[in-house]
């Protein structure tokens, strides 16, 4: 607040980590990631608008339930900077959220029923990959555990 008691708009990138709770160059992080921005005062200080605090909220909430950046800022992407957050934009969210749940929820299941048997790594390491990957055959299709990567 301001000494006349009114709330700023606007905070120094100190503030915006005090009330968030989220470390100063995390939010350098997500501000080159174009996922909160900044103005610059005369003096090259950040100036961020009083709203980024929802925005690194949404962020924070967002990455405690492993979402991965590139999904967060999708979603961002349907808020406009400095605007709140509206009915629209958590059914945007909402959606692109269960996009990325239900893959997650696919890859897992993959692996549960996968694992067991072979992953497709190439590591041979198993009696039964002779059986399961004879000569290492999945090695066509790329590096990696191709069983659990692909469906």
């Amino acid at each position: 607040m301001s000494e006349s008691g009114e709330i700023a708009q606007e905070l120094t990138i100190g503030e915006l980590s005090a009330r968030s709770g989220v470390p100063a160059s995390a939010l350098r992080f997500y501000e080159r990631q174009g996922l909160i921005t900044s103005r610059r005062t005369d003096g090259r200080q950040r100036r961020f608008h009083r709203s980024t605090l929802r925005r690194v909220a949404f962020i924070r909430a967002s990455q405690s339930v492993g979402m991965p950046l590139s999904v967060i800022g999708g979603v961002l992407g349907f808020l406009p900077e400095g605007e709140p957050a509206t009915r629209e934009f958590w059914m945007n969210a909402s959606v692109c959220w269960s996009r990325e749940i239900n893959a997650r929820i696919e890859k897992m299941e993959r692996m549960r029923d996968r694992f067991t048997d072979c992953i497709g790594c190439g590591c041979l390491s198993f009696e039964q990959c002779a059986l399961v990957n004879p000569a290492d055959t999945l090695a066509e299709h790329g590096p990696g555990p191709r069983r659990l990567l692909e469906p």
